[in-house]
């Protein structure tokens, strides 16, 4: 069987406001799901369900056919770190405090990997991306956002997850970063068959990444 990791009947209200309501999407190994619709649809608040980092009023989400009862750190790390999200704003996703090198190491640190290692799989990746090894010293204030959100993608690849969610992630890039992140994204996917979420407002990188678009109506729920 196909793993996939599948948002079954997800309904999410904030206060009274309902935002998702019994809402169904499927990511299959290996595929590109593009999500679009307009502001306050729950695009975003559906990617951080499927990110494992929200949990819903109702529903459930399944990995690879087995359904999840939690979310965050009620969740076994070898099961949490098999899906990673990469959000649209690259500073407030990060610690202002952390050098770059230690953001892309923190979610190693937080599994117990030990220094050595994390610090050589921080640097692999970092050379994926394409930041030199000078940048890797620097916070987070001294760095472009593009440099930044370069940081935040090789910390999404730290522990090889099997789905990337990429929520609005190059909505602040320049022309070329973002050619470079969907480059590395891409190459990523193809050579461990992962699957991705692309949510964006990008129509032409929507049409050029995504294996089948989903649309998601504000307060509806979701057609492909």
């Amino acid at each position: 069987m196909t793993g996939a990791l599948v948002a079954h009947q997800i309904t999410v209200r904030y206060d009274r406001q309902r935002v998702l309501d019994r809402v169904d999407l499927r990511i299959a190994a290996g595929e590109t799901v593009g999500l679009r619709g307009p502001s306050g649809s729950g695009k975003s608040t559906l990617a951080r369900v499927l990110a494992l980092l929200r949990a819903p009023d109702s529903g459930h989400v399944t990995l690879d056919g087995q359904r999840l009862p939690g979310v965050r750190h009620r969740l076994p790390a070898a099961v949490r770190t098999r899906v990673a999200i990469l959000f649209q704003s690259p500073r407030a996703a990060t610690d202002p405090r952390l050098s770059l090198a230690d953001v892309i190491a923190e979610p190693l640190r937080a599994t117990g990997t030990p220094r050595e290692r994390a610090r050589a799989r921080a640097s692999e990746l970092a050379d994926l991306v394409g930041l030199t090894p000078d940048l890797l010293a620097r916070r987070p204030h001294a760095v472009s956002d593009g440099q930044l959100q370069r940081a935040c993608l090789a910390r999404a690849l730290v522990h090889r997850p099997a789905y990337l969610l990429c929520d609005e992630a190059t909505a602040m890039l320049d022309a070329s970063t973002q050619a470079h992140l969907a480059a590395v994204v891409t190459d990523y996917q193809r050579r461990h068959g992962a699957g991705v979420l692309l949510v964006t407002h990008d129509a032409s990188l929507m049409a050029r990444w995504a294996t089948r678009v989903v649309e998601l109506p504000a307060g509806g729920r979701p057609t492909d």
